[in-house]
């Protein structure tokens, strides 16, 4: 499943079937399923990556880090750090 690819709406907002979401640009790995929620964003939310490397973050305010591909650097968004559904997590 292609992960944020912004043109025409974000389709994967409401899909929550089994599998991997990747890097629209790449093929990377990003998420898995299971760490995906239901939230009031216009876009998919998760509470972690899939491994260590699947994402590049940097501190863009506090609170919120700017989040890439780890691989090839496409914009993924944002780690929102203690936005997630249960208290401690971040929200991707």
């Amino acid at each position: 499943m292609s992960f944020c690819s912004f043109l025409g709406g974000e389709v994967f907002k409401d899909h929550f079937q089994p599998g991997i979401y990747v890097c629209a640009k790449c093929g990377h790995e990003l998420f898995s399923s299971r760490a995906k929620y239901e939230h009031s964003s216009p876009w998919p939310a998760f509470t972690e990556t899939l491994r260590g490397d699947s994402v590049a973050k940097r501190e863009e305010r506090p609170g919120a880090l700017k989040v890439s591909c780890g691989k090839c650097g496409n914009g993924l968004g944002h780690e929102f750090l203690n936005d997630g559904p249960k208290r401690g997590q971040s929200r991707f």
